[in-house]
């Protein structure tokens, strides 16, 4: 069943989006050699607690933390650890939920740690644009299979490849929805999407092969061939004509940009 929200639900949905997309500028301003994927969590948690919000990952079919951090080879769903210390060159994945008022908000962000070399600083350029091109398909009239063409297509013409068991989600008083909203496709199939639709688009995309593999976790998935991968996710509302981006980047490259300077 594919819920169609109100103009009240989907500004319901952007409060809790941006709860997510400001917790996310916080743990950008921890990230640097030396800070442990715990520190992130705990950091994450108490934000989201402080705005009157619950972290809606912690607990989620038994996950024990209220952030996913995944790093280098890790695609998604890495367990925040005080044994995992963020290294120089590094890239981490954070996937940050929360729910407010019943509704979910939903977003991810890949990070550098310090300075990365050229070659995977181009693969989280084009995962992150990706998500945009797919975002660009999220009208009323267009069909699911379009959204993931759009990604899969800009992300293979670059010579990366795309993750196919994990997928994008509809998104509401559920933290996952119908649809899925896979990041491959073809045009004109799928579901078609209507206005009200709201869904979270997330680009899981890898500098080698597609294939992934389940660690003894339960969780974490990695690269088949241990190359990296980048994730970017943004909760969206399907419009007519454009897509209204519930969650945010800006707090984050806000802090991005000030640690540059």
């Amino acid at each position: 069943m594919i819920y169609l929200k109100t103009d009240e639900q989907i500004e319901l949905l952007r409060v809790s989006n941006l709860i997510v997309a400001r917790t996310l500028a916080e743990i950008a301003k921890l990230i640097k050699p030396g800070v442990s994927t715990l520190d992130l969590d705990k950091r994450a948690e108490e934000f989201i607690r402080d705005n009157g919000a619950i972290p809606n990952f912690l607990g989620y079919s038994g996950f024990p933390a209220s952030i996913c951090t995944s790093i280098n080879e890790q695609v998604v769903h890495g367990i925040p650890s005080a044994n995992v210390v963020l290294k120089e060159g590094d890239i981490i994945s954070v996937d940050c939920g929360a729910v407010k008022d019943g509704y979910h908000g939903d977003s991810a962000y890949t990070f550098c740690v310090g300075e990365v070399i050229p070659e995977i600083q181009n693969l989280l350029t084009t995962t992150k644009e990706s998500l945009y091109k797919g975002i660009e398909q999220a009208v009323e009239g267009k069909r699911i299979g379009d959204i993931g063409n759009a990604v899969q297509s800009y992300c293979e013409n670059k010579g990366y490849s795309v993750v196919r068991q994990m997928v994008g989600h509809g998104i509401g008083k559920n933290l996952h929805e119908a649809p899925e909203v896979p990041n491959y496709g073809s045009r004109g199939y799928g579901v078609k999407l209507k206005s009200g639709m709201t869904i979270a688009i997330e680009p899981m995309i890898n500098m080698g092969k597609k294939e992934i593999v389940f660690q003894n976790d339960g969780w974490t998935t990695t690269t088949l061939d241990k190359k990296p991968s980048a994730h970017f996710e943004h909760t969206v509302a399907v419009r007519k004509g454009k897509a209204d981006i519930l969650s945010s980047f800006e707090f984050i490259e806000q802090v991005l940009n000030q640690q540059a300077i």
